[in-house]
């Protein structure tokens, strides 16, 4: 359900490395929540990196929106960055298992597009 890399890159190097990732792939980033700043914001302290990007591919996401609506509460699709400097994780759930979940005919082949492009966004940008 999970694919996750461990890098021992900044959160700079990565954030770049995903931006390029993303566009070499034909994705787009439509937003960074960045939760540490966001509990903060909230008076909560963590301690830890996190930032969550939020990827589309219009296109596939056109596709499976067009076999089922309700897809639309699992898009976009997230990648996480997560931990401390030296030690990061890059995480995302696998499309191909969430799309199991809403049972319709002729999105696994984009599920399964869609996943192999995101592994590759997370294998590039932990380098």
């Amino acid at each position: 359900m999970l694919f996750e890399a461990q890098s021992a890159k900044s959160i700079e190097d990565i954030d770049r490395g995903l931006r390029e990732a993303a566009v070499r792939h034909q994705f787009g980033i439509l937003g960074v929540i960045n939760l540490r700043e966001k509990m903060r914001d909230k008076g909560v302290e963590f301690d830890r990196d996190c930032l969550v990007y939020e990827v589309c591919n219009p296109h596939q996401a056109k596709r499976v929106l067009d076999a089922n609506g309700a897809i639309s509460t699992a898009l976009p699709c997230r990648i996480s960055v997560y931990g401390k400097p030296g030690d990061h994780r890059i995480a995302t759930l696998l499309p191909t298992v969430l799309m199991q979940g809403f049972n319709t005919p002729g999105i696994d082949d984009v599920a399964r597009q869609v996943e192999d492009a995101m592994i590759q966004m997370v294998r590039e940008a932990a380098g």
